[in-house]
């Protein structure tokens, strides 16, 4: 599974990096990014939770 952050969308409002620090971080511009070019196993769940819980849909995940 790969996660992407759209950084036109993203807020930064630090959501799913708190979901799922595995995969997402903060970045010096304020804005998420995917951290890891896959989603490791044991995050994929959570890495879906914050997908679904961000507030503006920046975030997008495929097989």
């Amino acid at each position: 599974m790969k996660a992407y952050v759209d950084k036109d969308t993203c807020i930064g409002c630090g959501l799913c990096p708190s979901i799922c620090p595995e995969v997402f971080e903060i970045e010096d511009d304020g804005l998420s990014h995917a951290k890891v070019d896959q989603v490791p196993d044991d995050a994929k769940d959570s890495c879906k939770e914050a997908e679904e819980s961000c507030p503006v849909a920046a975030i997008s995940t495929e097989e």
